[in-house]
Formats: C-alpha cells, sequence, structure tokens
C-alpha cells in the first residue's frame, strides 16, 4: 500500500495541509464549545435580554428559543448542501472523476428538525404553555388554529426532507425544506400585524438567504478537504461570490424588517431599552463580523499564495454564523416591540 503521508524532511506539496491527531482533537473541541454556547444563549438569553427592561418574560421562553435554535440549524445544514453541490458540479472536474463529496448531514439534521417542530408544535397544542403533563396537550386542537397548521406543516416537511436526503434524489429535499422557510416567514408574522404579508416576504428573503450563507459555508469547507489545492480553491472561491450577493440581501432584508418592527425615531432607544433591541443588536455585531472574516477569506484566496489559507477565517466565519443562529433562536421567542 502506497503512503500518503510526505517523507521525512519533505514539505507538503501546495495546496495540501497535513492533519495529525492533535488537529482533530483541537476541532472537535473547538465544536463542543461552540455547540455549548449556542445551547446557552438561547437557555440563559431571555433573562439576560429582559433584565431591567420592564417586559413580562413569556412561559417558557428559554426551551422555546433553544427548539428554535435547533431548528434553524437544522434548516441551514441541508440547504447549504444543496447549494455546495451544484456548485461542486458547476466546476471543471463536478462529473466523472471529481473527488468523493463529504458525508451528507441531511439526514441526521432532518431527524433533528423533526424532533425540534415536533416538540414546538406541542407547546401550540398547549396554548403556547409549557404543557405540565402530556394530557394538557391537544393534538387535535392544532387544525383548528393558523399556528397549529403552521406547526404541523413544519413537522411533515422535515419529516419529508428527511426521507428525500436518504433516497437516490436528495435534491428532492428542496421542496419540503422551502415549506419550513415559508411557514416560519407566515408564523413570525400573524395577520394581526400590519401588512403581514410584506413582513413575510421580507422573513422569506431573509432566512433563506441565511440559511444558505451559513449551511453553505459549512458544507463547502468540508468538501474542500477533500479537494486539496486548485480544485478546493475553485470550489470555496466560486461559493465566496454567492456568499457575496447572499450578505447584500441579508443586509437588506434585516434592515428593512427592523425598521418594520422599531420605527426610525425609536431605534437607538429600542435597542438599548428592549429585549428584542438588545438581542438584535447583539445578532447585527455577529453577522457584521462575519461578514469581516468572509472579506478577509475572499482577499486570501485572491492574493495569497496559497488560496487554501482562505479556510482560516472561513473557520471563524461559520463560528459567528452559528451563534448568530443561535441569537436568531433566542430572538424569536422574545416579545416584540410595540411601535411607538
Amino acid at each position: 500500500m502506497t503512503s500518503t503521508q510526505p517523507a521525512p524532511g519533505t514539505a507538503p506539496a501546495p495546496g495540501t495541509h497535513p492533519r495529525g491527531p492533535r488537529a482533530g482533537t483541537g476541532r472537535a473541541a473547538a465544536l463542543l464549545v461552540l455547540v455549548a454556547l449556542g445551547a446557552l444563549i438561547p437557555l440563559l438569553g431571555p433573562s439576560a435580554a429582559l433584565h431591567g427592561t420592564g417586559e413580562a418574560r413569556p412561559p417558557g421562553a428559554g426551551g422555546t428559543a433553544l427548539l428554535r435554535t435547533v431548528l434553524f440549524a437544522a434548516l441551514c445544514i441541508p440547504v447549504g448542501e444543496l447549494l455546495v453541490n451544484r456548485l461542486a458540479r458547476a466546476l471543471p472536474d463536478g462529473g466523472a472523476g471529481a473527488p468523493a463529496a463529504p458525508r451528507s448531514w441531511s439526514p441526521a439534521a432532518c431527524a433533528a428538525g423533526f424532533a425540534a417542530a415536533l416538540a414546538l408544535a406541542g407547546l401550540v397544542a398547549t396554548g403556547n404553555l409549557v404543557p405540565g403533563a402530556l394530557s394538557d396537550i391537544d393534538p387535535g386542537g392544532l387544525h383548528a388554529t393558523r399556528d397549529g397548521v403552521l406547526a404541523l406543516v413544519e413537522v411533515n416537511a422535515f419529516l419529508v426532507a428527511g426521507l428525500c436526503a436518504l433516497s437516490r434524489r436528495p435534491a428532492t429535499q428542496l421542496v419540503p425544506l422551502a415549506a419550513v422557510i415559508v411557514a416560519e416567514a407566515l408564523r413570525a408574522h400573524p395577520p394581526t400585524e400590519h401588512a403581514p404579508l410584506t413582513g413575510s416576504g421580507l422573513t422569506l428573503v431573509h432566512l433563506s438567504c441565511a440559511a444558505l450563507w451559513t449551511g453553505g459555508l459549512l458544507h463547502a469547507l468540508r468538501t474542500v478537504r477533500l479537494r486539496p489545492g486548485r480544485a478546493g480553491a475553485a470550489l470555496l472561491g466560486r461559493y465566496a461570490r454567492v456568499a457575496l450577493a447572499l450578505l447584500a440581501a441579508i443586509t437588506a432584508s434585516g434592515v428593512c424588517s427592523s425598521l418594520r418592527r422599531m420605527p426610525p425615531g425609536t431605534v437607538l432607544e429600542q435597542l438599548t431599552d428592549t429585549a428584542y433591541g438588545r438581542v438584535l443588536l447583539a445578532k447585527a455585531v455577529l453577522v457584521a463580523v462575519a461578514a469581516v472574516l468572509a472579506l478577509w477569506a475572499r482577499g486570501r484566496l485572491r492574493r495569497a499564495a496559497d488560496p487554501l489559507s482562505a479556510c482560516v477565517p472561513a473557520r471563524a466565519e461559520v463560528a459567528a454564523l452559528g451563534l448568530a443562529v443561535a441569537v436568531s433562536g433566542l430572538l424569536t421567542a422574545l416579545p416584540v416591540p410595540i411601535r411607538w
């Protein structure tokens, strides 16, 4: 058997990055820390955000925020895989003879999304209250309310997406995943809100682009590990061009959505005096950090001697986006500010 390790005293080939047990252990530890932070933000965030605002804490806010964080993360992974796999197929080596793709995380992500959506549907079935016993849950009542129907759509959509991910045509996941995004956009803007369809449209764009950016970068980095040299740099470069457009759409839709929630004359005050504003500000900071890291990675791709050195800031960008997903989950569990 031929060894793949470089001979003693020989430098690794350009574009390759030897990995050892220490590198794998370090990445595993970093992942555990990121997951722990991602869980603590929604669990402890409501108390911190609501402190001193005089606003009432919604029942079960921490659990709801954690479930929505899992749901958003579960949405990002398969959507990102679909995007990057399509970009990889469009490359010159994307056909026969192309390097193997990393193992799909979509089935596991859809299973997690299904579990989170099912738990959220249980909360809706009890009137958005934390059930004290299973007898408090009225599954049949879900069909009688708008929120209940949307919750059932998300449960069934994740189930179908998981089955599609295990089939011979995983690209068919796109339809049920789109149903989840539409259901979330409609849920976030009830009919009692001013111009709810406008708000739902903005959320649809924002959530779709955020899922593509976050999940796409994660899968791109996993794929690049199997495509050293020019092939990996080409894929990362193509993703970077798409991510630039996604960032523009996220920024525009996010600003418009925020101004609908908080009119221009009250933004500065509500960003510090309301729980929603504080968490929104934290999310904006995380997205700004991710954008700076993305520009840093793009600069390395274009000018560095080894383009794959862009993976270093890109990994930090994934971490920032992961925290932004957790903050987004927290944001959905907080009371919406009053339009003054």
